[in-house]
């Protein structure tokens, strides 16, 4: 087994700085493909198009330059995958409510068996004035979060 912080530096394979780029057959057609896997992920973090080499039939290999384009690209595709993921897990609303600022937050813990999700409200001084727990499917929006503090901070949906 080929330890994963081993450099390694061939035409379809190349593994440096925490990726491992390795050249692929394209499944959909003739050409080739790159799959860019960081080390210790067991899927590629991206997958895409590969050139051609000269003979139009093998692949371009992998040099140095290529590589490091590879691993830029599918690093911004990590972050912001994360950034994306953690907008959807962590949202938060200002809105206010007669002479009150208040900031309504929503924050899920996704699980396979068990996922939940909690609605909190603070004031414009950081205070916590209510918290309930949500289904992971509450909407939060603008309207969502004022009827809940006209609700009186009820938990949604409880009639």
């Amino acid at each position: 087994m080929t330890d994963a912080s081993e450099k390694i530096h061939e035409p379809r394979l190349w593994r440096d700085n925490g990726w491992t780029a390795q050249v692929i057959k394209n499944e959909d057609d003739d050409g080739w493909a790159v799959a860019m896997v960081k080390d210790g992920e067991p899927e590629p973090a991206l997958v895409g198009p590969w050139t051609m080499g000269r003979d139009k039939k093998n692949p371009k290999p992998l040099d140095s330059a290529a590589f490091n384009t590879l691993v830029k690209t599918a690093s911004e595709f990590v972050r912001r995958s994360e950034q994306q993921l953690h907008a959807t897990l962590h949202q938060s609303i200002a809105i206010t409510v007669g002479e009150a600022r208040i900031t309504v937050s929503l924050d899920i813990v996704p699980d396979e068996d068990n996922p939940l999700a909690t609605l909190r409200a603070v004031d414009d001084g950081g205070e916590p004035l209510a918290e309930v727990r949500v289904a992971p499917s509450f909407k939060l929006n603008r309207s969502s979060a004022v009827a809940w503090v006209d609700a009186g901070f009820a938990r949604p949906g409880a009639r």
